[in-house]
């Protein structure tokens, strides 16, 4: 009898898809009759993704406060948990959209210090169109500085196998573009096309993720230096909050206009948004609306077509932008939808902060020895 457990893990930039990919592969899993857990990874509280997900009803841990690289205990900690729960026979890792060196901090201590608990899938990462063209391109206007596109591409870089997400919003020519970009500078990648959102070509995806063999082995050539100081440019806010009206109010245009006021504020500011999410909860209902770059709309990925009095908001935004600023854009722009509304906002908490230089907890260099403890 197997007694391991699969370890997927899906990295990928800001926005680029992970929770939605994630979501449907869960419930393939579940389809075919496996026990599935999620890990969530935040480097605050009050994750939108953690909700969203468990609101579909399936079982989620989160790891908090730290990426999955410098909170390695309570990855295998929280991964241990939901074996006690439930017996999962797949986990599902999403970790931070900023961060890299996964391989060697991640997936290589998950095999050589448990390879008898857990059993590692080949490590795929989602590319985000919308930054990643320009990106791969080099061109002086995708948004970031070219320290953020250093850990954008450093993230590629240590895939077994990237997935173009969003297909779906693309013409062809715009995915042939893509993926000859990546050809062009990761001549030997693995691509895979898909839409997340739709389930086209996810089938690629799952076979890719059933392959066995030496996968987990691109152990990058990293500067901390500048992958700290391409964090640290992003601005990071995590925010709940209460909104009642005396009055019904629809749940899913008030969640439209705060991160559509949001998106016009960001752009008078020059901010660049690398994901912006917002989930409103009420009653069973939840509606969930994204920002993915400073450029296109917010959309309603998740409608909850409910009108209610009362309603709790999760709030995570993620822009390259002084965190304190973001913070009075933010209540700036929940205030002024609530008051078009007639409804208050009330018992807010939030964090803003800059992510902290990463200090790994592991990692594994080329010749297999643990150098940074």
């Amino acid at each position: 009898m197997n007694t391991t457990t699969r370890f997927i893990m899906l990295g990928g930039f800001l926005g680029a898809g992970k929770t939605t990919t994630i979501a449907r592969l869960a419930q393939s899993y579940q389809d075919r009759g496996l026990r599935v857990g999620i890990v969530t990874n935040d480097q605050a509280a009050d994750l939108v993704d953690t909700h969203l997900l468990r609101s579909q009803g399936f079982q989620v841990g989160e790891v908090a406060g730290a990426c999955f690289c410098c909170n390695f205990n309570d990855l295998t900690r929280t991964a241990e948990q939901l074996d006690v729960e439930g017996r999962p026979d797949v986990i599902l890792a999403e970790p931070v959209g900023s961060c890299t060196d996964l391989v060697a901090t991640v997936v290589q201590p998950l095999m050589r210090l448990f390879e008898t608990r857990f059993e590692v899938a080949p490590y795929g990462v989602i590319l985000k169109p919308s930054h990643g063209r320009r990106i791969l391109k080099n061109e002086p206007n995708s948004g970031f500085s070219p320290k953020a596109g250093y850990i954008f591409l450093k993230q590629l870089e240590e895939a077994d196998f990237v997935i173009i997400n969003r297909i779906d919003q693309l013409a062809a020519a715009e995915v042939d573009e893509l993926v000859q970009l990546l050809h062009d500078r990761f001549p030997e990648m693995p691509t895979i096309r898909m839409s997340a959102r739709t389930g086209e070509g996810f089938e690629l995806l799952l076979d890719q993720l059933e392959q066995r063999g030496p996968f987990g082995q691109q152990i990058l050539e990293l500067d901390y230096d500048v992958y700290a100081e391409g964090e640290a440019e992003l601005g990071w806010l995590n925010s709940s909050l209460e909104v009642t009206a005396p009055t019904g109010f629809e749940l899913d245009s008030l969640l439209v206009s705060i991160v559509e006021r949001l998106r016009i504020s960001l752009a008078a500011n020059q901010a660049e948004a690398a994901h912006l999410k917002a989930i409103g909860l009420a009653d069973e209902a939840h509606a969930v609306v994204n920002l993915v770059n400073s450029q296109a709309p917010a959309e309603l990925s998740l409608a909850s077509e409910r009108q209610t009095r009362q309603a709790n908001l999760i709030v995570n935004a993620r822009v390259a932008i002084d965190p304190e600023t973001l913070q009075h854009l933010v209540e700036s722009a929940v205030n002024a939808a609530c008051h078009d509304i007639g409804a208050k906002a009330g018992n807010q908490q939030t964090q803003s902060f800059r992510p902290g230089r990463p200090v790994p907890t592991h990692r594994y260099s080329a010749a297999g020895q643990d150098t940074m403890q």
